[in-house]
């Protein structure tokens, strides 16, 4: 370690503004930094972007002057991230990859490659926050200052292991104020547009990629009263709630929007009804189980507490109650009703603290 550095920090660096100012504030602070490029599976279908974004990466690493490393995570990445999402869609569930992305690829094969090699810490360009609560030695896990750009829902896995050596540097800051750093520091990528869509592969349209691993199978939509008011590409394709990626031939003479409220796997239907005037959709609970729950600083939970839930990311914020957990499960109950489909994310908060979630049955 370098003489008065407070600590060997590696960067996942994807070659965006916010990794690449998540480097330049630890370099600033004190730390020796390391950058380190994730290289992932990417299917042959898509465009091939990682050459490009490393690229961008190495550019940040050399303005900055700091070591730089490609770590090939293919077989982690197809493993625990695609392999993942298609063979929910397959069972009818709804996964969400973006979790698994930070569970089994950044806070798993990196940070634990991250840790053999030396590292004291690992951070990213995550919009979150970790807080160290020094009365009993916990590290809490807090939504980012930017509520338009918070990404402590996707983080809900991370255990007490991962938060005390990991640092989340722009998650105390405004996306304005990290565009306004990153040009300040000099940062090549200054000006780059921001990734969108999944972990890694950026914007796509996820029924296009599932047709590449899971067969097509046109269906009928069918309205409340059981008429085939459309067409779908294949029931395992849709989540309730969801308005969109179906389509609708027997019009009517309300232009209201249609939402999923029920799919049948084995019929091969999906049932779409109106949200008139905004009332719960038929679908909607107010009950919900969670299995392969994680509290990020252990179970600190009190039945009689009214916490706030999200089960879609940057979905609204359920009041709720939760049951004592038991084997990895608890229970949730909503103050009010929602729409929510199984093996989406629920993540629980209380305030802005992240405490954890799970998996929804």
């Amino acid at each position: 370690m370098k003489k008065n550095s407070k600590g060997k920090v590696f960067v996942a660096m994807s070659g965006g503004v916010d990794s690449s100012v998540a480097a330049a504030l630890l370099q600033k602070d004190g730390y020796e930094v390391t950058g380190v490029f994730m290289k992932v599976w990417q299917p042959d279908f898509l465009p091939c972007t990682w050459r490009t974004e490393r690229l961008d990466a190495m550019r940040v690493a050399a303005h900055l002057n700091i070591p730089f490393f490609t770590w090939d995570f293919e077989k982690e990445y197809k493993e625990g991230v695609a392999d993942y999402m298609i063979r929910e869609y397959k069972a009818g569930r709804t996964p969400n990859p973006d979790v698994m992305c930070n569970k089994e690829v950044k806070f798993g094969a990196f940070f634990r490659r991250a840790m053999e090699v030396g590292a004291d810490f690992v951070a990213t360009g995550h919009y979150a926050q970790v807080a160290r609560d020094k009365k009993n030695d916990t590290y809490r896990m807090l939504a980012g200052i930017d509520a338009t750009k918070d990404q402590s829902y996707f983080l809900w896995t991370l255990g007490q292991a991962q938060l005390s050596k990991t640092f989340f540097p722009i998650g105390g800051f405004e996306k304005a104020r990290v565009r306004a750093l990153a040009k300040k520091f000099g940062i090549p990528v200054a000006d780059k547009k921001d990734s969108q869509g999944l972990c890694f592969m950026g914007k796509l349209n996820v029924k296009d990629f599932l047709a590449h691993f899971i067969e097509e199978k046109e269906g009928s939509v069918v309205n409340e009263q059981g008429e085939t008011i459309g067409v779908h590409r294949g029931a395992y394709f849709y989540t309730l709630g969801e308005r969109h990626g179906f389509t609708i031939i027997k019009k009517t003479t309300e232009d209201a929007p249609y939402y999923v409220v029920a799919k049948d796997l084995v019929a091969n239907t999906v049932t779409v009804a109106h949200n008139v005037a905004k009332k719960p959709l038929e679908c909607a609970s107010q009950a919900l189980q969670a299995s392969q729950v994680n509290f990020c600083r252990g179970t600190v939970i009190d039945t009689a507490h009214i916490y706030t839930a999200q089960v879609r990311y940057h979905g609204e914020f359920h009041k709720c109650t939760i049951s004592t957990p038991i084997n990895s499960t608890f229970s949730l109950h909503l103050e009010k009703p929602a729409v929510f489909d199984v093996g989406q994310s629920v993540v629980l908060y209380d305030g802005n603290e992240c405490l954890g979630g799970g998996v929804i049955e």
